[in-house]
């Protein structure tokens, strides 16, 4: 059982709900993917994400399913665990599921939830979501509420839903967030900004499957370059390191033999991030949401690769897939992923739409637009 970590019915009414396991669930123990909390006493009140899904519970209108495997501490993109497996990608078993809300993505891909909760701090939603073909959506940070979530990196962490499709996407914000409404958009409404010039190599058939995935659905569109792009990976990263180890530091000091070897290194190293580096890093972050919200004054929509290749195999051991994903969390900003066909292959590319901040209805709009061009 790699996809869930508790499985709390098999059959229900209504929705079908999955949630990661680093989301409380009052009754049961939060592992967060690590054996190091596997023994810690239930949580004694859920998460206030799930306010509503509780009280739509209630009503007969949903169901729990159970709690999803992660990458272990949320701390990865791969989605491998060691200690309690590694979910299976349903589009190739020899693929990674992505991470870190790998069980979620697969969860969903399988058909085994109708929506899955998952977490983003750099990448987490969206990275399983293209690993595996099914969509996912970054919220925009500060939107959804943390209390109760294992954290990570908190000015980075973001709590967002994984489904099949956008309408599922809509579904699941609905149940994050009561009044949750989007408008229907047409391809003349929005112009988007296809960015170019990362200062990251990406695989001409994933570039060559987005911009004919935009084409498809008739978007105005014109390139974009933003300087700082890689600066921005950098400056995040930093952030990130540092945060986790406020975050998991003291676990690691208590429970070092529980926590697995690729975990526990990334956690030591993160000791290392000195206070200047991470006073440098937060200036660079404030002039990165400035010149994207100057962007934006131009460019409503933004769009690039969610993944800079084809989703890699556990094999290759891959490493920087959030490169295309981690200065959007940098910026808070909502971000959508969108499985997009690739030519001369059966696995899919991704399209990563970024909008500015609280503009997580207006991807969702747009998502639907391109989805339809593309059945």
């Amino acid at each position: 059982m790699t996809t869930f970590l508790e499985r709390f019915a098999d059959r229900g009414n209504g929705i079908a709900v999955a949630i990661k396991d680093l989301i409380d669930v009052a009754g049961s123990v939060t592992t967060a993917g690590t054996r190091a909390l596997a023994d810690a006493p239930p949580a004694p009140a859920d998460a206030a994400c799930l306010t509503e899904i509780r009280r739509r519970e209630a009503a007969g209108e949903l169901w729990l399913v159970g709690k999803t495997n992660l990458h272990e501490l949320a701390y990865g993109t791969t989605g491998v665990n060691p200690w309690f497996g590694t979910p299976v990608n349903p589009l190739d078993d020899a693929l990674i599921p992505g991470g870190s809300s790998s069980g979620s993505a697969v969860a969903v891909a399988t058909g085994e939830a109708d929506v899955a909760l998952g977490s983003d701090t750099g990448g987490s939603v969206r990275i399983p979501a293209a690993c595996c073909g099914v969509a996912g959506l970054k919220t925009t940070w500060g939107r959804i509420p943390l209390s109760g979530v294992w954290p990570l990196a908190p000015s980075l962490d973001t709590i967002g839903p994984l489904a099949r499709d956008v309408a599922g996407l809509v579904t699941a914000m609905q149940l994050l967030e009561p009044g949750f409404t989007v408008r229907p958009s047409t391809a003349g409404d929005v112009e988007i900004g296809r960015l170019r010039g990362l200062g990251v190599d990406v695989d001409p058939v994933v570039d060559e499957a987005i911009d004919r995935a935009l084409a498809a659905a008739g978007f105005a569109v014109r390139d974009v370059v933003v300087d700082g792009w890689r600066d921005a990976w950098s400056a995040a990263d930093v952030i990130l390191s540092a945060e986790a180890w406020r975050a998991d530091g003291p676990l690691l000091a208590r429970r070092r033999d529980d926590i697995g070897d690729v975990t526990a290194n990334r956690i030591a190293a993160s000791a290392s991030v000195t206070v200047d580096a991470e006073y440098a890093a937060r200036q660079v972050q404030l002039a990165w949401q400035r010149r994207l919200e100057d962007v934006f004054v131009d460019t409503p929509l933004l769009a690039l690769p969610t993944l800079a290749t084809l989703p890699p195999t556990i094999a290759s051991e891959p490493v920087g897939l959030n490169r295309l994903t981690l200065p959007v969390n940098l910026a808070g900003l909502p971000g959508l992923s969108l499985p997009v066909a690739a030519r001369g292959t059966s696995l899919p590319a991704s399209l990563q739409l970024v909008a500015p901040a609280y503009g997580d209805e207006m991807l969702l709009s747009v998502g639907a637009v391109v989805e339809a061009a593309l059945a």
